[in-house]
């Protein structure tokens, strides 16, 4: 039976280093804010919002808020972001995924302020994951790495396969583990539904990780026996959590994410790291993001 990999014990630790940074920041009389904007009333998002707000206030970090009704319109969203980017109190900004149909959130996110962008994934942040340069990292490819890492799953000169070739996972996963440090610097294939014969390269991964989006996409069957799995796509049926791995996998796989609890701790982590980053550069007088890549 696969070693199981939770992603708790992970973000705790992730947590526990953050919170002398926080200490050191309030020596200084400076306290940290996370911003959040939710556009909408459904209640999934809302109780995402309260947890990272209720995390926030457990770090002594503040969380202003904003919250748009569910007719509200792409320019009232822009404003909620551009009174957020000129906030002085505020270090960084999530807007809540997904919006109503009616607001293009790419859009929306080309707005932020890139040094607030606390889910890495505005366009100039995935530009300088791509060329190496410091920046705020996508909060769960950067989940992930920690996770190996925590775990000393060796990552360094290894054959890893993402399943999934999207712009919150899969894609930045693969600039992030291929960049040269002890905890990345791998040989990374990134394959997708699109490629039929995609198995070929999973069963020929040291690494698996499933980023796809499509429940019990990865069976036992795409697998070679002692590989390490990482389930990183999920999809939701109402409250229903339905990962990309299927629980099969846990009978050949060496070592193997829960099905719950797995990489979703790590990704508020890093979002939360992502903050304090940001709100030391402030006060450091510093407009750089520390450096990601070797």
């Amino acid at each position: 039976m696969a070693k199981m990999m939770p992603g708790t014990p992970v973000a705790d630790a992730v947590f526990a280093g953050l919170i002398p940074r926080i200490a050191a920041l309030a020596a200084r009389g400076y306290t940290p804010g996370l911003g959040t904007i939710l556009v909408g009333g459904d209640e999934a998002s809302a109780g995402y919002i309260r947890m990272k707000q209720a995390k926030a206030a457990e770090l002594a970090l503040t969380s202003p808020h904003i919250h748009l009704p569910d007719d509200a319109k792409q320019a009232d969203l822009v404003a909620a972001i551009r009174e957020m980017n000129d906030a002085a109190d505020i270090d960084g900004i999530l807007v809540q995924y997904p919006p109503p149909p009616q607001i293009d959130f790419f859009a929306a996110m080309a707005e932020l302020d890139p040094d607030k962008d606390v889910d890495g994934l505005h366009p100039v942040n995935l530009g300088r994951l791509a060329l190496g340069m410091p920046g705020p990292v996508p909060c769960t490819p950067a989940g992930i790495e920690e996770l190996l890492a925590f775990y000393e799953v060796p990552v360094s000169g290894r054959n890893v396969c993402i399943l999934g070739r999207g712009t919150t996972l899969g894609r930045p996963l693969a600039l992030l583990l291929s960049q040269k440090r002890p905890t990345a610097n791998a040989a990374v294939t990134v394959v997708h539904t699109g490629v039929p014969n995609w198995p070929d390269y999973t069963r020929a991964a040291e690494i698996v990780v499933a980023a796809a989006g499509v429940p019990g996409i990865l069976q036992p069957e795409h697998l070679t026996p002692g590989v390490v799995v990482v389930g990183g796509g999920v999809r939701y049926a109402g409250r229903r959590l339905l990962p990309d791995v299927d629980e099969a996998c846990e009978a050949v796989a060496e070592a193997i994410t829960p099905r719950v609890g797995g990489v979703g701790p790590t990704t508020i982590a890093m979002l939360f790291r992502n903050v304090i980053d940001a709100a030391e550069r402030r006060v450091n007088g510093c407009c750089k993001s520390p450096q990601v890549a070797g």
